[in-house]
C-alpha cells in the first residue's frame, strides 16, 4: 500500500481552511490529519499527530516566522500566504520554510509544491525565484531584530532569563525562545560568547560589563 502524505493546515480564515481541506481530500496520496486556527495551538497539534507537511498561513494572530523556526526541524513547513511581497517570502525561507505558495494560486500549484517538498526540495513561486536566490546569497544587513538586540543587551549585562522577562514585560518562555533563535542566528554558544558579541557590535560598552 502506497504511503499517504500526512498534511495539516494552520489558517485562521475558516472559509479558506475548509475549502483547502476539501480540495486536499480529493487528491490521491494525501491525508489531512489535523487543522488549527490559532498559532498557539500549533505545538500541541505537532505533538498530537504525526505530520509530514504543515500548510501554514504566514500571518494569523501573530507572525508565523517564530513558529517556522520552532517547528521546522520536526515538520516540513509550506507557507500558504496572501502576501506576495518578496521580503515576506524571503523571511519565511530564512526561518526554515520549505515552500512558499500564494493563496491566489490554483490547487495544482500547491500540489506541485507539496510534491517537491515531500521529495526534499524547496519550492518557491517562479516569479520570485531569481530575486530570492540573489537575496539569500547576501548576508543580512542586521542579523538581529530590535527585540533580539534588547534581549542580547540584558543578557550581556548579566541578567538571568527571569530578570530579562521582568524587565521587558514578557514571559520567561519567550526570553528562552528568543535566546535560542539568537544563538542559532549568530552561531554562538553560551552567554560569555554572547556578551563578547554585544561588546564587539556596540550593543553594550566594555565599561558596562565591569
Amino acid at each position: 500500500m502506497e504511503k499517504r502524505l500526512r498534511i495539516a493546515i494552520a489558517d485562521d480564515h475558516a472559509l479558506f481552511r475548509q475549502g483547502l481541506k476539501s480540495q486536499l481530500l480529493l487528491q490521491p496520496g494525501l491525508e489531512v490529519v489535523g487543522e488549527v486556527d490559532r498559532a498557539d495551538d500549533l505545538a500541541a497539534l505537532v505533538e498530537r499527530v504525526p505530520i509530514d507537511i504543515l500548510l501554514l498561513d504566514l500571518q494569523m494572530e501573530r507572525s508565523s516566522l517564530i513558529d517556522i523556526k520552532t517547528l521546522g526541524e520536526r515538520v516540513a513547513v509550506v507557507v500558504v500566504t496572501a502576501s506576495e511581497r518578496a521580503e515576506d517570502a524571503l523571511a519565511a525561507v530564512r526561518a526554515g520554510a520549505r515552500g512558499v505558495v500564494f493563496k491566489r494560486f490554483a490547487i495544482e500549484t500547491l500540489m506541485d509544491a507539496i510534491g517537491a517538498v515531500a521529495e526534499g526540495h524547496v519550492w518557491i513561486p517562479p516569479s520570485l525565484q531569481k530575486h530570492l536566490t540573489e537575496r539569500l546569497l547576501e548576508p543580512p544587513d542586521e542579523p538581529l531584530t530590535p527585540r533580539e538586540r534588547e534581549i542580547v543587551r540584558h543578557v550581556a549585562l548579566g541578567l538571568r532569563n527571569a530578570e530579562v522577562a521582568d524587565r521587558l514585560s514578557i514571559s520567561e518562555v519567550t526570553v528562552k525562545t528568543h535566546l535560542n533563535n539568537i544563538f542559532q542566528k549568530l552561531g554562538l554558544r553560551g552567554r560569555t560568547a554572547l556578551a563578547l558579541y554585544a561588546i564587539r557590535m556596540g550593543i553594550i560598552g566594555i565599561e558596562e560589563r565591569s
